[in-house]
């Protein structure tokens, strides 16, 4: 049984519409970083940073003011690969940094779920960097999804959202995005051809049948999905974006 997407001029219309009514600085950021590939560093402390940027902002609050941003945005970053691997409790130690950070919301899941992913990824002797390096000399809808389901069978407290967020904060996707309720409730406004459900994204499949739905229409669109992305997910923000707070 296959599904056929149907997409008219008016749909297209709309897309280009949200796009030009959302030319703002986070936009501006996505596609200099997503699209046109600009300061791509894959190192240790950048898998670090979006590993934490993508526990923290799971279930609360991120918004461009949050605490959370501005937690993520510290320069230099508190937490590094070193400082990490000479830390004897990596869950006490992130939770003491969280706590000082007045980031308490879900801080014992999230300082634990950090200390099982590094020390399997430091375990696998950071393996994970060579698919980051594949990918990123290797773009393509199929291996970003690959890479994204990857990640969601091996990083604790990761489902199909935050794996891609994990990547798409890298700079390493474009067809593949964190669809979350904000993403759904545009889309069904929109009139996507089937009511769709947050609740049911933690379900692989169902998760790739959204995100076809959003390639197909952004290909029909002559955007990037993550361009897509960037508009809808800082419409809500009420153009709080600057070049300062963009977390990245």
């Amino acid at each position: 049984m296959t599904f056929s997407w149907k997409i008219e001029k008016s749909d297209i219309q709309k897309i280009k519409n949200v796009v030009s009514e959302n030319d703002n600085q986070f936009l501006k950021s996505r596609i200099e970083r997503n699209v046109e590939k600009k300061n791509i560093s894959i190192s240790k402390d950048n898998v670090i940073h979006s590993m934490i940027m993508c526990l923290l902002t799971s279930q609360q609050r991120s918004g461009p003011n949050s605490q959370v941003a501005k937690f993520l945005n510290q320069k230099p970053f508190s937490i590094t690969a070193e400082l990490i691997e000479r830390t004897e409790n990596k869950e006490k130690s992130i939770k003491q940094i969280f706590l000082k950070n007045g980031l308490t919301r879900f801080i014992n899941k999230n300082s634990e779920y950090f200390s099982i992913n590094f020390d399997e990824i430091k375990k696998n002797d950071w393996e994970i960097m060579k698919k980051l390096e594949f990918l990123n000399e290797n773009q393509s809808k199929t291996n970003e999804r690959e890479l994204a389901d990857f990640l969601k069978v091996k990083l604790k407290g990761f489902g199909p959202k935050q794996s891609r967020n994990f990547l798409q904060a890298l700079g390493l996707t474009k067809y593949e995005i964190p669809i979350d309720s904000r993403i759904i409730n545009w889309l069904n406004d929109f009139g996507f051809p089937v009511k769709l459900s947050s609740a049911l994204l933690s379900e692989n499949n169902y998760y790739h049948f959204v995100s076809d739905g959003i390639q197909e229409l952004c290909e029909k669109a002559d955007i990037y999905p993550c361009v897509f992305d960037a508009v809808v997910f800082s419409s809500f923000d009420d153009d709080e974006y600057t070049a300062e707070n963009i977390m990245l």
